[in-house]
């Protein structure tokens, strides 16, 4: 069993229903954190990109996964890995559902839908992933989550193909250069 693992069923069962995650792409950051008075930031970007933390958030809870939107190994980019995962995974489960957390990548479509959806599934491991999946589509129609961000988590957290499955069965959704903010509720525990 990993860390991530312990700690998700350590802390799953202390949601209490007040946290949020909105995803944006990188553009909307500043009012989407300023609009629902962020404590937590993720960013999913490449190094190279610079994302300042703002003022709002403690520099402790903002953490920058540095990975391309890429779905394998590619030459000359940052494929998303396992400890990018776990760490990502860590992350969410420190935060524990309390509060809001802004995602974002930079379009707001690929490394930051599969950020959320990984996410609430370490925070809700008893809600199916499809409801999860589901959720995320209703409120994001130009959702693509990273399909190697996926596949890792899936591994990760020990669900034999369900949050792949789950992605799989929403579909590639709209094709758009940039994706609106949405927010989805951190517990899901009341619509299992």
């Amino acid at each position: 069993m990993s860390k991530a693992t312990t700690v998700q069923n350590l802390l799953a069962p202390t949601l209490h229903g007040t946290g949020s995650i909105h995803v944006c792409p990188l553009s909307a950051v500043p009012n989407v954190v300023a609009a629902y008075g962020a404590s937590h930031l993720l960013t999913c970007l490449q190094d190279e990109i610079v994302v300042e933390t703002p003022a709002l958030i403690k520099p402790e809870c903002h953490v920058r996964l540095h990975v391309d939107d890429i779905s394998q190994p590619m030459l000359g980019h940052v494929a998303p890995n396992e400890q990018h995962v776990a760490s990502l995974i860590d992350f969410a489960l420190a935060w524990g559902g309390r509060g809001p957390l802004v995602v974002h990548c930079w379009a707001g479509i690929s490394r930051s839908t599969a950020a959320a959806l990984i996410s609430l599934c370490a925070l809700n491991p008893k809600a199916p992933e499809l409801l999860i999946a589901k959720c995320l589509r209703e409120a994001s129609p130009t959702a693509y989550p990273n399909r190697l961000m996926i596949r890792l988590a899936d591994a990760a957290l020990g669900r034999n193909g369900r949050i792949i499955n789950a992605v799989e069965s929403i579909g590639r959704g709209i094709v758009a250069q940039e994706a609106q903010p949405f927010s989805l509720p951190a517990d899901f525990s009341d619509l299992c």
